[in-house]
């Protein structure tokens, strides 16, 4: 669905109208001659949740009723009627008094909480035959359990007579922080997708929208006194075409660039407002600064000139810490940022700022030196502690990306730890408030399936099962120290995510998956439960028009080896509950026709698995998945490892080199053996002595990665295991650009031979810091 088309159909709300009826299962259904009910299911899982018996009938004369002399609830309660009527087809009249003793079939939203323990976001609901009570704190709390009274509505408009079934729920986050990361500067998206995007925080409970507005590729924010910004900076004059990894570079002729003019800026943070999501602005220093140094290059350490870059990664020209204009310019524009957000919090990045242009400029030297710092680090920490010495006395508290602890932290910073949590936990000991967004769990701008299925990411691999996974709380914290963990936040980066619709593609149903997360007490999460609540979700997101990435209904092919047997066992699953799975064995693509996947099974001989899920009118649900099995000579056979692979790519171990699985290009799916900066030496026993007529190992490059190529390869073998005698030495590798995999192959005529050795050489190439981050991946190793 086209995006302006899209917010035509939900203009009618004051939220995205149906977007916001999320995970449920469908509510008690009262049709002519026919009533049926269906189990609640509420995405996040509420604290407590009990279903009762009896329902409530939305009617026309259905009123709501919101306390008096309060225009916050009045408005609330506007919006929940506009969004019933979206749904049903009734629109309950709003009136704000209280109901009167005999009134029935109302919804009463009341600030008149029965508790304390609710806090200020948490809310109790209770519904029955004759009335559905909504009572909170503070209105947030009533806005929020709006969201889970969607949630009891059809999953899809009806005309039919509707009933909501009767449930008492006492609800109230976990944490404090429930966030999205958007960048903007990348790749620009317009003012209706943003706002598009604060109803999916709003529906999905979450309460932060961090809004990353200034990068190397482009400067995104308005600043009258600096008009050059948006002129200058928010273009570049290409992009680049496919993956950083790809040499050499390609560009589009392309000029892009975009920015949000102030008035557009208080248009989106109101609207979040008015959904009660803080919107936390993001202007980067003094790193990924290279869009505002394009118009102003007197704010770098060389005086440029520059342009605002086509490619992405991280740029040594930064912000000069030297040079006092700076920081007359940066306090310039936080001046005008902090005019339009009134968040109490700010970010100002800190994150990935080389240090090699301070190293040789003057200035940044003479800074050093009179300031008495150190070094470099401790300069940027100055350059951060001055920022924040400005931006409190306006009132306001920064938060960065746990490159500022680097040198010292400043006195009052939050950190936002995105390098694993070891920068959460080292600022919590400090007693500095966190916001966990690890790249292992939350980084959406990750694949979340077999890269091979998925359209171009950065890298990595973030399953939803992996998002759900995620505790914030990190356990070796004290319990005083665990107080300064707010919460959390996903990241959505968008080098490799240009339009709206893979936007969308990329959050959804992540997103899903982390609202639980920082909603839910840890001990109600439940992984399957969750899956079937999803079920729901899913034919929402298909109403809503929703570009959901459906990985989760590509089917997972787990093959295990039994040594003992020579045999492997495959097992087929999906991450989505319900479908059915069918495959085949022959290379053929599946479908209902074929073999129906029931059970585990065992093959003894080479195959190719291909296998997808069906609904239950046999309509294909995700992509075909492919397994190549190779049952070879060495499959499953004894094989050790001179030195052993890093922790990080262990894969299954060194049965990965004979499990007859063939890996794909990407070093992050688990069938690669990673060695760093060592060489890898692997025998395998065949037991007995076999005619031998062919080696064959595979290997992988990706220099962007520290991922080279052996500079030797040695195949060898061997009657006794003592003395081994060379078939072929390999060292004439080729060193083509990109992401590719080698395959070399040794032929061993007329021998026979017990034992196969396979030596490959890291190439540790180049520098010192090459050498001590030189990978060697390896893959099977096949003897014909």
């Amino acid at each position: 669905m086209r995006l302006k088309t899209k917010i035509a159909a939900l203009a009618s709300s004051a939220l995205v109208a149906s977007g916001l009826l999320l995970s449920t299962a469908a509510p008690a259904l009262a049709q002519a001659g026919n009533s049926q009910q269906q189990a609640v299911s509420i995405i996040p899982k509420p604290v407590k949740l009990t279903q009762q018996n009896g329902s409530f009938a939305l009617g026309k004369e259905t009123r709501i009723f919101v306390d008096p002399k309060n225009d916050e609830l009045r408005q609330i309660g506007e919006y929940l009627a506009r969004n019933i009527k979206d749904m049903t087809g009734v629109q309950p009249t709003v009136e704000q008094k209280a109901p009167e003793k005999n009134s029935s079939n109302y919804l009463h939203l009341t600030l008149s909480a029965p508790t304390d323990t609710l806090g200020t976001e948490g809310y109790t609901l209770d519904v029955n035959s004759d009335k559905i009570v909504l009572a909170a704190n503070q209105p947030n709390g009533v806005f929020l359990g709006t969201q889970t009274i969607r949630q009891l509505l059809p999953a899809q408009p009806t005309t039919a007579p509707v009933t909501i079934p009767a449930v008492s729920i006492a609800d109230k986050p976990r944490y404090e922080w429930r966030g999205m990361h958007l960048d903007v500067a990348r790749h620009f998206f317009p003012v209706e997708f943003v706002k598009q995007y604060i109803d999916y925080l709003a529906m999905h409970k979450m309460n932060t929208f961090h809004w990353h507005l200034t990068e190397d590729q482009g400067w995104r924010i308005e600043i009258k006194k600096y008009p050059e910004l948006t002129k200058v900076g928010a273009w570049r004059d290409g992009t680049l075409i496919g993956h950083n990894n790809d040499k050499p570079h390609k560009f589009t002729n392309e000029r892009y660039g975009g920015y949000y003019t102030q008035e557009e800026i208080k248009e989106v943070v109101k609207y979040a407002q008015e959904r009660y999501i803080n919107v936390v602005p993001e202007i980067e220093m003094p790193g990924h600064a290279v869009a505002a140094l394009t118009t102003y290059p007197a704010l770098s350490c060389t005086g440029g000139p520059f342009s605002v870059e086509k490619r992405w990664g991280v740029f040594d020209d930064i912000f000069c810490a030297g040079n006092e204009q700076t920081f007359t310019f940066l306090e310039d524009v936080m001046t005008e940022v902090l005019a339009l957000f009134p968040s109490k919090i700010v970010h100002i990045g800190g994150d990935e700022a080389p240090k090699t242009r301070w190293k040789e400029c003057p200035k940044c030297q003479k800074r050093i030196a009179d300031e008495g710092l150190k070094d470099e680090h401790e300069l940027q920490s100055y350059f951060i502690q001055r920022m924040e010495k400005f931006l409190n006395a306006k009132g306001r508290t920064i938060i960065g990306w746990d490159e500022i602890l680097e040198g010292g932290l400043a006195p009052n910073a939050y950190v936002m730890s995105w390098r694993g949590t070891e920068g959460g936990i080292a600022a919590a000991k400090q007693h500095h408030y966190v916001v966990m967004s690890p790249g292992s769990h939350v980084y959406f701008d990750h694949y979340q399936g077999d890269p091979s299925l998925e359209p171009i990411a950065i890298g990595g691999l973030t399953t939803l099962e992996r998002v759900y996974s995620f505790e914030p709380t990190p356990a070796e914290l004290s319990a005083e120290e665990k107080k300064y963990i707010l919460g959390a936040q996903a990241n959505v980066w968008t080098e490799y995510i240009p339009t709206t619709e893979h936007v969308e593609y990329m959050i959804m149903p992540r997103m899903s998956a982390l609202s639980e997360v920082l909603w839910t007490p840890a001990a109600k999460k439940d992984w399957d439960d969750f899956q079937t609540r999803m079920q729901q979700q899913y034919k929402r997101f298909d109403h809503m028009g929703v570009n959901y990435a459906r990985s989760t209904y590509n089917v997972n092919q787990d093959i295990a080896v039994d040594p003992t047997q020579s045999v492997a066992t495959v097992t087929l699953a999906t991450a989505a509950k319900g479908p059915k799975v069918f495959y085949t064995l022959d290379g053929s693509e599946p479908t209902t026709s074929s073999q129906a996947y029931t059970s585990p099974f065992q093959l003894s001989q080479s195959a190719t698995i291909k296998a997808a899920s069906f609904d239950e009118n046999g309509n294909q649900l995700g992509k075909v998945t492919s397994k190549e099995l190779k049952l070879h000579k060495a499959f499953a056979h004894t094989i050790e490892l001179k030195n052993a692979p890093h922790k990080q790519y262990t894969a299954a171990g060194p049965l990965t080199l004979v499990d007859g699985q063939l890996a794909s290009n990407s070093f992050t799916n688990g069938q690669w053996l990673g060695f760093l900066g060592t060489d890898m030496e692997a025998v395998i026993d065949l037991k007995e002595k076999r005619p031998i007529s062919s080696i064959t190992s595979s290997y992988l490059q990706t220099k962007n990665s520290g991922i080279h190529l052996p500079t030797q390869v040695e195949f060898a073998i061997s009657k006794n295991g003592k003395k081994y005698k060379t078939v072929k030495v390999v060292t004439e590798l080729p060193d083509k650009p990109g992401v590719y995999k080698e395959v070399l192959t040794a032929e061993v005529p007329n021998k026979k031979a017990r034992y196969i050795k396979v030596t490959a050489k890291n190439s540790k190439p180049g520098t010192e810091q090459e050498k001590n981050r030189a990978w060697l991946f390896a893959d099977e190793i096949i003897v014909e």
